[in-house]
């Protein structure tokens, strides 16, 4: 008889489980900024990537790239802790730069091990971008990510990553002409990715014109002098500083609805 009341209990358990609202964090961790939604909030999170005082160190994500547990880990406490506090292990989900690698998915893991995820998921920053915008993911599509230091080109193809390339310019090289520097730097990217493509990905995605994100979004005369360049259209992406969270977000609901997560049963297939 206990036995039999230890398993009705059990039961009782993992259907309150499967009831419980799936709780999960989406994540761009910046050189600058920290930015962050978690399930159920209506606003994002976005504050300074500043150093957790007593930690010796000074910013999660140095300039040179990569993430620093050390410094990260802490910051993530202070920051989303008392957020999830009571509300189960997140699902979480994390931007990750396109030609960081291994490496940076590796320490953005450790990192956020300090929340104690159920899983962490990484998604590219260009798909990131893309996701929030809602664009075409079925089409060829080239994103360019203009930080304050580093530009980042990608094009995706059925939403992976196909190639990429990247440079140590940014807006912060603008003021004095910097425009024509930096525009000519995307091209020539542009360019080496076209010669080294043997199919008609990026044809396709240059005609159908380059989605601009970044801060680089914000600065109407970039935009100008890229679509002159690249004879394309250039589509800044709307609300950019957020928009890979944004992007994040949208891949953590599609995850929270799978049956492996919401604990509900896949919807029937209809006949035709």
């Amino acid at each position: 008889m206990w036995g039999a009341d230890r398993e009705r209990s059990r039961a009782a358990d993992r259907d309150r489980s499967r009831c419980r609202p799936c709780c999960g964090v989406a994540l761009d961790l910046g050189g600058a900024r920290t930015r962050a939604w978690v399930t159920g909030e209506e606003t994002i999170l976005d504050v300074p990537a500043a150093a957790v005082p007593d930690t010796g160190a000074t910013r999660p994500v140095p300039p040179g790239g990569g993430v620093d547990p050390a410094t990260a880990g802490p910051l993530l406490d202070r920051l989303l802790g008392p957020r999830l506090a009571g509300r189960g292990r997140p699902l979480v989900v994390v931007t990750a730069p396109v030609l960081d690698g291994v490496a940076y998915r590796a320490a953005a893991r450790a990192a956020v091990a300090v929340l104690r995820p159920r899983a962490v998921l990484t998604v590219p920053g260009a798909r990131a971008v893309a996701l929030a915008t809602g664009a075409d993911l079925a089409r060829p599509l080239l994103v360019v990510d203009v930080g304050e230091r580093l530009t980042e080109v990608v094009l995706l193809g059925d939403g992976a990553v196909v190639d990429a390339r990247r440079t140590a310019l940014g807006t912060a090289a603008l003021p004095g002409g910097g425009r024509a520097r930096l525009a000519e730097a995307v091209v020539v990217m542009l360019t080496a990715m076209l010669r080294q493509d043997r199919t008609s990905l990026m044809l396709d995605a240059l005609r159908r014109g380059p989605l601009l994100a970044g801060e680089g979004a914000l600065r109407p005369e970039l935009v100008h002098h890229l679509s002159g360049r690249l004879h394309s259209p250039v589509e800044p992406v709307p609300a950019p500083r957020t928009a890979a969270v944004r992007g994040a977000a949208v891949l953590l609901e599609a995850a929270c609805a799978h049956p492996s997560v919401s604990g509900r049963p896949p919807a029937p297939v209809q006949p035709h």
